[in-house]
């Protein structure tokens, strides 16, 4: 079974998200992942994926106690479902302000275990002026950040593995390059 994890984009989101982030144009506008100054490796296009349910904290980051980490493997697509695309809806202030956060030692323990992918619902895995910084560390050391992707809570979050397809423009010289990511349940 496929499921379309990619956010579908109107003109009104696309004008609301020009309206409220600046870097919301071609590159980063909808699911996009952040390359950086590095290259997409086209094996990444297909990875094995878990996701992981954490639509239960909304005060505080999410760390690495509110995940199971034995479940992540090197060259895996790891997915957290929040809601907050869904809940929130993607353009207004508020979504790229006020998203969820994974903590930075969540992400470095992610990189640390070699994934490929760290996929969120929102608009970064950090807010403000550490967005940059943590996806450039993530990007040089081989993993990249998808953001804006949805549909995330049709996906099985009980340890069941599925692939999960990742097909990138072919941009050059952009920080960000919009993708479709296609996740496929056994």
């Amino acid at each position: 079974m496929l499921i379309d994890i990619t956010l579908r984009i109107t003109p009104k989101m696309v004008e609301d998200a020009q309206g409220n982030e600046k870097k919301a144009m071609v590159g980063h506008l909808g699911t996009h992942f952040d390359v950086m100054n590095q290259e997409f490796p086209l094996e990444y296009i297909t990875r094995r994926g878990v996701v992981f349910d954490v639509s239960a904290w909304k005060e505080r980051e999410i760390t690495s106690a509110d995940v199971e980490l034995e479940r992540v493997s090197p060259d895996m697509a790891v997915l957290f479902y929040t809601g907050f695309v869904e809940q929130e809806g993607y353009g207004g202030k508020r979504y790229f302000t006020e998203h969820p956060q994974l903590s930075r030692e969540l992400v470095e323990k992610l990189v640390e275990r070699k994934v490929s992918i760290i996929g969120v619902d929102f608009a970064g895995v950090r807010r403000g002026k550490e967005h940059t910084p943590t996806d450039q560390y993530c990007a040089d050391q081989g993993v990249f950040i998808v953001e804006n992707l949805c549909n995330l809570g049709s996906l099985p979050a009980d340890g069941e593995e599925f692939l999960v397809h990742t097909y990138p423009m072919n941009y050059e010289g952009m920080t960000g390059l919009p993708c479709r990511v296609v996740a496929e349940k056994p």
